[in-house]
């Protein structure tokens, strides 16, 4: 526990029960970020996401209070993770296999609790179990406070993405051995 604060697992069906939650951390985090971050938007991601085989989730609660989670899931062979990813990435880089890869979709924390050890906690705790090769996730450029955390938790860049989906930003890819 990091100052008081409870770590929970979730998967899927045991995350359903707090969405609504999910969408206000994910709001008060990214308030500042622009008309993309919609209640609307991330309701879609959610419910795209949630499906996924092997979906989980590690939240972090300050009382009765949600105010971080990190959540993400397996790579599968089928993967659209890749669509719009710009070469040259290493040969193989894309080949997904749903045990090569973990896909970290989104680690938030509230404003007021940033800069805590709240994410390097959540991180740790979803990462500290996995069984994949690598994780993976997507980072925007502008994004300074979070290139210089996943610079200091190991994350390495290693290309851009720009999803296909409209108004998409461009994104760095970054990459970490998982693997015990």
């Amino acid at each position: 526990m990091l100052n008081g604060l409870r770590l929970r697992h979730y998967s899927a069906p045991q995350a359903r029960g707090v969405l609504t939650h999910f969408v206000d951390v994910y709001l008060d985090a990214h308030a500042d970020d622009g008309p993309r971050y919609t209640a609307e938007r991330y309701e879609r991601q959610l419910a795209a996401h949630m499906p996924r085989l092997g979906w989980a989730s590690v939240t972090a609660w300050a009382g009765d209070e949600l105010i971080g989670y990190i959540y993400g899931f397996p790579l599968g062979a089928e993967t659209h993770w890749w669509d719009g990813i710009q070469w040259p990435v290493p040969e193989g880089f894309v080949d997904e296999d749903g045990r090569r890869t973990f896909g970290v979709s989104e680690l938030v924390v509230r404003r007021s609790w940033q800069r805590r050890g709240v994410a390097w906690a959540l991180h740790d705790e979803l990462l500290g179990n996995r069984g994949e090769e690598r994780a993976v996730l997507l980072v925007r450029p502008d994004n300074i406070a979070a290139q210089h955390a996943y610079d200091s938790w190991g994350w390495q860049p290693v290309g851009r993405l720009c999803p296909s989906w409209e108004g998409a930003p461009l994104f760095e890819v970054r990459t970490k051995p998982i693997a015990t």
